[in-house]
């Protein structure tokens, strides 16, 4: 069993089914049941940075809560001893950019919360990013994470 206070100290790339260069969060910075504090942390190296923007668009957003989502999902599969599973973004409701981009040499944090789950796995999640305390992006996202996504995938194909 690992250790959830100590989540700054391990990889992101251990608690989320994706790996580099499209692991676009940072830090897992804090856990509590249904919640997860994650940083992504933004630079020329990040992907998706615009030279133009000298950041990254704010639609990216989306995949930074998202990815938090999952970073949970992980942080909660290795509690229960469990494996990490592939998850879907279904869609997002009330979803606002309060900025149009993410600057280079900042830091945001994203604050992922569950407010309902399915035991099917369908689940629905307040997500704000912020940034020096304030909020900068907001959305509940809808997201599908099934038991197995192998035969999830094969019946969705018939």
């Amino acid at each position: 069993m690992f250790d959830a206070t100590k989540l700054a100290d391990l990889d992101v790339a251990e608690f989320i089914p994706h790996r580099q260069p499209m692991i676009l969060i940072s830090q897992l910075l804090s856990h509590s049941p249904d919640s997860l504090l994650t940083q992504t942390d933004i630079s020329a190296c990040s992907p998706y940075f615009d030279d133009r923007l000298n950041g990254v668009p704010n639609y990216v957003g989306i995949e930074y809560m998202a990815q938090s989502i999952a970073a949970l999902a992980g942080v909660e599969a290795h509690l229960r001893d469990d494996i990490i599973r592939v998850g879907f973004l279904l869609g997002s409701r009330k979803l606002k950019m309060h900025i149009s981009q993410f600057d280079a040499g900042q830091s945001y944090q994203t604050q992922v919360t569950r407010l309902y789950q399915e035991e099917s796995g369908l689940a629905v999640f307040d997500c704000q990013i912020l940034h020096n305390q304030v909020v900068v992006a907001e959305a509940n996202v809808n997201v599908f994470q099934p038991q197995d996504t192998q035969a999830y995938i094969a019946s969705t194909s018939d």
